[in-house]
């Protein structure tokens, strides 16, 4: 049977790559693992010791001010204030009567409170995201290269079987040959 080049190319790319590949992928990937694990440790352990106590402080009301837990506790409380500042029965313990400018006073100065902890809790994540990017770039330029060297050596490879291929072609015609003389 005859093969043209592309066929023994692509047998040669069907036969071989699942294993080459398999094999590599799983050392890219415990070599990624290790990799990033370690970096992230280190990046941590840095994260752990430059962080101040204004910064956790930071972090703790950003994280309570984005929860559902603050939403329903605020929204209990506002609606608690303008229920009692509102109902004629507690009209005698009406401390702020409607359009409600001591609620707006509290409003104004928990937004103006919140907002330099949400934004330095932002500036921290930032930074620490920035610095996850920078391993993310380095583990995909690792693998990147990883898989550039097993291409070269793939490609070696397969010009190796081509030419393996090329000879025992070679031979058999040439065992052939006297077997077409004698008919």
């Amino acid at each position: 049977m005859q093969y043209s080049k592309n066929e023994q190319e692509h047998e040669v790319n069907q036969s071989l790559t699942p294993s080459i590949s398999d094999a590599h992928a799983e050392r890219i990937d415990r070599i990624v693992d290790d990799y990033k694990s370690h970096i992230l440790t280190q990046l941590n352990a840095r994260d752990h010791r430059e962080t101040t106590r204004s910064d956790l402080l930071a972090d703790k009301v950003a994280f309570f001010a984005g929860s559902w837990k603050f939403i329903i506790i605020f929204t209990l409380f506002l609606t608690f204030w303008m229920v009692w500042n509102s109902l004629t029965i507690t009209t005698a313990l009406h401390f702020d009567a409607a359009p409600f400018i001591l609620l707006n006073l509290i409003l104004s100065f928990t937004a103006a409170f919140q907002a330099p902890f949400i934004i330095m809790s932002q500036n921290r994540q930032a930074i620490r995201d920035k610095h996850e990017a920078v391993v993310d770039f380095s583990i995909n330029y690792k693998a990147e290269l990883e898989i550039d060297d097993v291409q070269k050596h793939l490609h070696h490879l397969e010009l190796q079987v081509a030419d393996i291929h090329q000879m025992l072609h070679k031979l058999h015609s040439k065992q052939n040959e006297p077997e077409k003389e004698k008919s």
